[in-house]
């Protein structure tokens, strides 16, 4: 419905604007994140009102950690992707780069979140977490 009613609206004449290219980043976002935050809300939603066992956590160290973090930046990649091949469509679509200045500046701005997002996985790859060493103390 997001989809239509952005491509009628620019179809029928406006100039892109910031909630166009939120429309296409909320889409890409939406297609490949749902899964994982539906799967998020249920497993608390669980626990919390139906007696289900507590949420799993993200893993803290090692090589889950390192693999946790890089599906998390392939999910942010794909959601660009996403994004980014519909704002491309909506520039094709109208066909004047007077009216799609604004969906140019998403193409970047999108591009700056995905560099931000590669920290992660990058820093967890090249200095993986690793347990507190407690000195042979237990932790309480």
């Amino acid at each position: 419905m997001l989809l239509a009613a952005t491509a009628i609206d620019l179809h029928g004449g406006a100039t892109a604007g910031t909630g166009h290219g939120l429309a296409a980043a909320y889409l890409g976002y939406s297609v490949a994140f749902g899964h994982s935050m539906v799967r998020w809300a249920d497993e608390r939603f669980a626990h919390r009102f139906a007696g289900g066992p507590p949420p799993r956590g993200k893993p803290k160290y090692g090589a889950a950690r390192v693999r946790y973090e890089w599906r998390e930046f392939g999910k942010a990649a794909l959601a660009t992707a996403i994004a980014c091949g519909l704002l491309g469509a909506m520039i094709v679509l109208v066909d004047d780069p007077d009216r799609t200045q604004a969906l140019l500046a998403w193409l970047a701005r999108l591009g700056g979140v995905l560099a931000i997002w590669s920290l992660w996985p990058i820093t967890h790859t090249l200095w993986p977490a690793k347990p507190k060493d407690t000195g042979g103390r237990e932790h309480v």
